[in-house]
């Protein structure tokens, strides 16, 4: 195995950086949340408008819970498909993380709510990992 010289062997995996979420147009435009799922199902972005819409619009916190998941799920496609190795950070400064970042703190939350600690200590915990300023930002930390 060869070295770098001056090479960190302590430093972690470099920041994920995702790239521009199409779905960020379309919502900026005014576009239905529900509608730019169905035309982007791949996009955390959609999925954590969609989610926050529910919760703002006093849907059941299991609706809340369901739109996050998926959107979760489909950030851990997204972000497995740019390096990611499944951990390291993923910065809340990078605007197209940012769906992402929020679906999972929305997953944790909703997880609370309806009583799924171990998930939401989970998720909460990988929040913090990832981007402190998201966890700050997202969950009041």
């Amino acid at each position: 195995m060869s070295l770098t010289p001056g090479a960190d062997l302590m430093a972690g995996p470099p920041p994920t950086h995702l790239p521009a979420d199409p779905a960020a147009e379309l919502l900026a435009s005014g576009e239905a949340p529900s509608a730019v799922v169905r035309r982007l199902p791949a996009s955390p972005l959609a999925w954590a408008t969609f989610a926050e819409q529910a919760r703002d619009e006093s849907a059941d916190d299991v609706t809340v819970y369901a739109y996050a998941r998926v959107g979760y799920h489909r950030s851990l496609d997204l972000l497995r498909r740019n390096g990611w190795k499944g951990h390291g950070p993923v910065p809340w400064e990078h605007e197209p993380n940012r769906g992402f970042l929020r679906c999972l703190a929305l997953l944790a939350v909703a997880a609370r709510a309806i009583g799924e600690v171990e998930e939401w200590e989970r998720c909460a915990a990988f929040l913090r990992d990832s981007s402190p300023a998201a966890a700050a930002e997202l969950l009041g930390e």
